[in-house]
C-alpha cells in the first residue's frame, strides 16, 4: 500500500510489519562476533537518512551506572554533583535527566535531598527491577518515570536467562503493564542491541510496547544500550552494529517518535562519543552519558564530552555554564578522591599544557595556533605549559608571563636574560639525569635566586 509518510511527508510503500521470529536456536551472529577473532565491522551500503530532532538532550547515569565502577558517593557527594550538574546544564535543561538507585536508606535519603533543593532539570529518575513492588516503591518516592532493563540480544535471552523469545517478551510485556498499572512512565532498556536480531526480536517488541503505551494512554520510552561497545558510527553499516541503523530502525519501522529514543553507549572500542553523537544526527533525542565517563568496564560516555559535541552541532551552549566541568573535577581529584588521567579531555591536568618548545613559541605568538578554543573562557583553564629541557626560551617565557599574569608591554620575551639563565639551570638538571618536568615551586626559585627583586614574590 502507498500513502503520505507522517516522517517523511513523502509517497512510501507501507513499512513491512515485522513479526516476532520465535527461533528455536539463538542468532549470536557468531560470523560477526567470534569470540576468537577482534568483531567484525561488515557493510550493506544501504544509506541512512540524517534526522537530527530540533530539540536534543543529555541524560546521566552518574548515580547509578557510573556508581557501579567507584567507591558508591556519599549522600552529601550526590548533592553535591546534583548541583553541579543542574548549573552546568542550564535554565533550559540540557542535562535532562539522572537516574538514582532506590534500593538502601542512602540512596533514597540523596534522592529525597536532592529534591528538596527544587532543582527544575536534571529530572530525577530510576533505575529498578522489573517487579511491581519495586513500581509501588517509585510512585511512593514521587518520581515519574523509571528505567526497567529488558535484555534484547540472544546471548541473553538463550545464554543466560534460558527462555524463548516469546517466553522473554511475554514477561517484558507484563513487566511494562505493571508500570503502566502503577502509573509510571517506563523507560525500557534494551540491553545489548548492538548484538540483538533487529527485525526478528527488537523492532516487534518495541512495536508491543508502543500499542501498549496507546491502550494505556502513557508514554513508553526506548533506551538503546550498546552495552558492549559494539555501535559504530560509519554510513553503510550492516546492523546490528550500525548505530545510525538502529536509531532510524526504531523510528521507520516502529511508531517510536524520536522524542522517546535514547542512546547508552559503553566505550570498550573507543568509540562512545562518536556513537552518541551519531544517535542525535540519525533521530535519537537524548544521549545517556556519566560524568567524567565512569561506568562499566571502560566506562560510559563522558558527559562533558557530549556538551561540547551539543554546542558544535547546534552551534549553542544554549545556556549551559561549561566552566562548571572544572568544578567537577576538582571535586572529583580533591573531595572523591578519584584520579583523573592526566591527558583526559577537558578535565584532565595536561590537557591543555605543552612541553614542547616550538609549540610554547606558537602560543606566545597566538595560542589558537595550539589550543582548541579559549580554554580559559569556557572550562576557566588557561592554556599552560610544564617546563623541561625540551621547552626552549619561549615555553620559559609563556610560563613566566602566565604565572606572573604579564602582558601586552610588561610580557617578558624569551630572549630576556631571565630565561637564559633559567634555561640553563632546567638544562643541567637533565644532563645530570632528570627525568621529571620542573614544578612551579622549582622555577619560583630559579626566579629569586636569578633576580630576587624582579617579581617582587617570594615562594
Amino acid at each position: 500500500m502507498i500513502k503520505i509518510s507522517k516522517k517523511t511527508n513523502l509517497l512510501e510503500h507501507e513499512s513491512y510489519k515485522y513479526e516476532l521470529h520465535d527461533t528455536k536456536k539463538p542468532n549470536l551472529f557468531e560470523d560477526m562476533f567470534s569470540y576468537k577473532q577482534i568483531p567484525k565491522v561488515t557493510f550493506n551500503h544501504r544509506l541512512v537518512p540524517k534526522s537530527m530532532p530540533e530539540n536534543i538532550y543529555i541524560t546521566d547515569t552518574t548515580f547509578r551506572d557510573g556508581q557501579q565502577a567507584i567507591t558508591p558517593y556519599t549522600v552529601e557527594q550526590m548533592k553535591t554533583i546534583f548541583k553541579f550538574m543542574s548549573k552546568l546544564g542550564g535554565k533550559k535543561g540540557i542535562i535532562r535527566q539522572t537516574e538514582f538507585f532506590v534500593y538502601s536508606d542512602k540512596d533514597r535519603r540523596a534522592i529525597k535531598e536532592c529534591q528538596d533543593l527544587g532543582l527544575e532539570f536534571p529530572e530525577i529518575t530510576t533505575w529498578i527491577r522489573a517487579s511491581k513492588e519495586d513500581f509501588k516503591l517509585v510512585k511512593d518516592i514521587g518520581l515519574k518515570e523509571t528505567g526497567i532493563l529488558v535484555s534484547c540480544s540472544d546471548y541473553h535471552i538463550f545464554n543466560k536467562m534460558n527462555m524463548s523469545r516469546k517466553q522473554v517478551l511475554d514477561k517484558y510485556l507484563g513487566t511494562v503493564k505493571d508500570a503502566f498499572d502503577a502509573g509510571i512512565i517506563p523507560r525500557c532498556h534494551l540491553e545489548d542491541i548492538t548484538r540483538a536480531d533487529f527485525y526478528g526480536f527488537v523492532v516487534p517488541f518495541v512495536n508491543e510496547l508502543t500499542e501498549l503505551s496507546k491502550q494505556a494512554g502513557i508514554p513508553v520510552k526506548i533506551r538503546a544500550c550498546d552495552t558492549m561497545g559494539y555501535g559504530v558510527p560509519y554510513t553503510e553499516v550492516s546492523l546490528p552494529r550500525s548505530v545510525a541503523g538502529l536509531i532510524y530502525g526504531l523510528q521507520y519501522y516502529t511508531d517510536m517518535p524520536s522524542e522517546m529514543i535514547e542512546w547508552h553507549g559503553h566505550n570498550d572500542f573507543y568509540m562512545g562519543v562518536a556513537n552518541a553523537t551519531t544517535a542525535w544526527l540519525y533521530g535519537a533525542s537524548a544521549v545517556n552519558c556519566s560524568l567524567l565517563g565512569i561506568g562499566e568496564r571502560t566506562g560510559n560516555v563522558p558527559l562533558e564530552a557530549m556538551v561540547f559535541q551539543y554546542a558544535s552541532l547546534k552551534g549553542t551552549l544554549d545556556g549551559m555554564d561549561t566552566t562548571v566541568i572544572t568544578d567537577i573535577a576538582d571535586y572529583y581529584k580533591k573531595v572523591i578522591g578519584y584520579q583523573i588521567p592526566p591527558m583526559t579531555p577537558f578535565v584532565g591536568e595536561y590537557f591543555n599544557v605543552t612541553r614542547a618548545g616550538i609549540h610554547a613559541d606558537g602560543i606566545n605568538k597566538d595560542e589558537r595556533i595550539y589550543n582548541i578554543f579559549d580554554t580559559k573562557k569556557f572550562l576557566n583553564r588557561p592554556v599552560g605549559v610544564m617546563l623541561t629541557n625540551a621547552s626552549g626560551l619561549a615555553g620559559i617565557a609563556y610560563w613566566i608571563n602566565q604565572h606572573f599574569k604579564l602582558d601586552g608591554e610588561n610580557a617578558i620575551d624569551k630572549r630576556d636574560p631571565l630565561c637564559v639563565k633559567i634555561k640553563e639551570l632546567i638544562d643541567t638538571q637533565f644532563a645530570e639525569g632528570r627525568q621529571t618536568a620542573m614544578t612551579d615551586k622549582e622555577i619560583i626559585e630559579f626566579i629569586n635566586k636569578i633576580d630576587p627583586d624582579r617579581f617582587s614574590i617570594k615562594q
